[in-house]
């Protein structure tokens, strides 16, 4: 890493040089149910959260700063079925907003160099909260599946 990180997803850092980021969005849904009521508007019945959802966006260069390791990495933890936790703020203080999957990664690579590499790439990852256990396996395979895609 190669600065200070504002935002950790797992084991990969965003920083302001390299894997950066330019904003971070988030949308929850808490969905309320009519009832139908006779002689009066209906009745609202809170059902419950479905989903919680971030969107993260940023641009990288990686010729001159680097980053694009860590988004590949990324995107080999969701092929690989990986939940992430997501964290964020600075070594005073952290939030700790939960684990997530990431259920895509959008790329836009231009401005290539004679030899096929992008000097600009925007990306865009949406995550989704993880709220269930590790998908019939243990933590201890969630961890040993992330010691692979690293090593």
């Amino acid at each position: 890493m190669s600065g200070q990180t504002s935002m950790m997803l797992g084991p990969f850092g965003f920083e302001a040089l390299g894997f950066g980021y330019e904003g971070v969005g988030r949308r929850v849904q808490t969905p309320w149910a009519d009832i139908q009521v006779v002689q009066s508007l209906n009745q609202q019945q809170w059902t419950g959260p479905t989903s919680d959802e971030v969107t993260i966006k940023g641009v990288l260069f990686p010729v001159e700063f680097g980053g694009q390791g860590s988004l590949d990495g990324i995107i080999a933890a969701a092929s690989a079925g990986v939940p992430l936790m997501l964290v964020s703020g600075d070594d005073v203080e952290g939030i700790i907003h939960g684990t997530f999957t990431v259920q895509s990664v959008d790329e836009d690579r231009s401005y290539h160099t004679l030899f096929g590499g992008a000097r600009r790439n925007a990306y865009s990852i949406s995550l989704k909260r993880y709220s269930g256990g590790l998908g019939g396996g243990s933590i201890g395979a969630a961890v040993s599946s992330l010691i692979n895609l690293l090593g």
